[in-house]
């Protein structure tokens, strides 16, 4: 895929599934902004690396549950780089995937859900509300917005973080009816398990085996994993495809 001339930004990119996609992108000679919330230092190793894969890359320190802060960075990007064609929304309140403490149902307050709801739905309204003005002038852009398998099986049920991103999806679907006859798509990337990044820390090396077995691959994805089908959602490959749910994780929901 060639994205020379693009520019894709991605929030809470600083490590993990984000720093992964930027860096992605960047070796298909993609221009990332590289978007972060408190860790400044992962951020500019993230962008740094992008650099060295081929790409050019800015960090911007943003949270994207403020509108303000939404609004701040998309100017910035657009500032610094001049336009934005690719939109990942990847932030999301932080989780740990441990089935042993989890919370259950009946131990979990509201404020729990509206937490997960915030970072995942109220972060991607406010930065879609951001940069919405300027994919419509150019009537053209995709956006992606990262959701994860466990709305289609939520084998193991946390509730909080998979209503969120059900939300989501939700959202997504209405969103992509509403811009397409605008030029612009949105999609959604749902991968399953993802090991290492910092929500899968907690995770036992026994329950990531059952996963495994689980899945007909046969192996639980790395953040490198869902890079591919992000950059293929961006893509002119899939020019096609809107409000479109695509899963990552080894076949995992087909089982």
């Amino acid at each position: 895929m060639n994205f020379e001339g693009k520019v894709v930004l991605i929030t809470g990119a600083g490590r993990g599934i984000g720093a992964a996609v930027a860096v992605a992108f960047a070796a298909e000679g993609a221009s990332m902004v590289v978007n972060y919330l408190r860790d400044a230092q992962s951020a500019n190793a993230t962008a740094d690396a992008c650099k060295a894969a081929g790409g050019d890359a800015i960090s911007v320190q943003a949270d994207v549950t403020r509108p303000d802060q939404a609004g701040a960075l998309v100017a910035a990007a657009l500032l610094e780089l001049g336009q934005i064609d690719v939109l990942v929304n990847n932030a999301f309140s932080p989780y740990q995937f441990d089935p042993e403490n989890r919370k259950r149902f009946w131990e979990l307050d509201w404020p729990a859900y509206q937490r997960q709801v915030d970072g995942a739905v109220m972060s991607t309204y406010n930065v879609c509300q951001a940069v919405l003005p300027h994919l419509r002038a150019r009537a053209c852009g995709s956006i992606i917005n990262m959701v994860s398998n466990l709305v289609a099986r939520p084998v193991v049920p946390y509730h909080d973080y998979a209503t969120a991103k059900s939300a989501l999806v939700g959202f997504s679907r209405t969103l992509a009816a509403e811009l397409g006859p605008l030029g612009v798509r949105v999609n959604c990337v749902a991968p399953g398990l993802v090991y290492p990044t910092d929500a899968s820390r907690s995770t036992r090396e026994d329950v990531k085996a059952q996963i495994a077995a689980q899945t007909p691959l046969r192996r639980i994805a790395t953040p490198h994993d869902v890079a591919g089908p992000v950059l293929f959602l961006a893509s002119d490959w899939s020019r096609f495809m809107t409000g479109q749910v695509l899963y990552v994780d080894g076949g995992f929901v087909m089982a």
